[in-house]
């Protein structure tokens, strides 16, 4: 079978969490669990990495706007991440050139990173911090579940990372206004530190 639904589902999970997917991967690997796994992802270095990463964005994603900060950083970490593995399992397999695999590698989790970046955005217009801690567990359970489930049933699991994406879209849609209340006042705490690090300038 083509590895057309694993590059797929593997970049849709990298778009939320790169490195427990790097992680997941290298772990099946390294286990036995799964022959289609590359070398590359169960090095100890690249395990002991993406699992020190992990730790950290597992920390960082639970922080009301901490969260929404290690998501712009991770703008380009995420789809690279992406792109990355749909090559190498592309490079594995052989049966998909790696050029496509990376490229639908890094589109996907480009998309699923928008969504979620975006639902942060709008998660943090509530005052209250649980929200962000029950949205996080919820991506990293979902990322974990449809990743091993693609490791036995990768068409069945790409349908279902393809039905999420579809959903986070539809929702990120409808969530536009409150992502604008946090930008602006985002923009707005900007400014009071700009005005407290220099309270003797005129204001523009």
């Amino acid at each position: 079978m083509s590895v057309l639904p694993l590059v797929f589902t593997s970049g849709w999970a990298s778009g939320i969490n790169a490195y427990a997917v790097v992680l997941l991967l290298g772990v099946f690997g390294a286990t036995g669990v799964s022959d289609d796994v590359p070398e590359t992802l169960q090095r100890p270095e690249v395990l002991a990495v993406a699992g020190a990463l992990f730790l950290c964005e597992a920390v960082a994603d639970k922080i009301p706007y901490v969260d929404s900060a290690w998501d712009s950083v991770h703008t380009v970490v995420r789809p690279v991440a992406g792109a990355w593995v749909g090559a190498l399992l592309a490079g594995h397999s052989g049966s998909l050139s790696d050029v496509a695999a990376g490229l639908i590698g890094g589109s996907t989790a480009l998309a699923s990173h928008t969504v979620k970046a975006g639902t942060r955005m709008a998660v943090n217009t509530s005052p209250e911090p649980f929200s962000n801690v029950i949205v996080s567990m919820a991506e990293d359970l979902g990322v974990g579940g449809v990743v091993t489930f693609a490791m036995f049933h990768p068409l069945p699991a790409a349908i279902i990372a393809g039905v999420l994406l579809l959903a986070g879209l539809v929702v990120l849609f409808f969530l536009v206004s409150r992502i604008r209340r946090f930008l602006r006042r985002r923009a707005q705490r900007r400014e009071e530190r700009r005005l407290a690090a220099h309270p003797g300038r005129p204001p523009d």
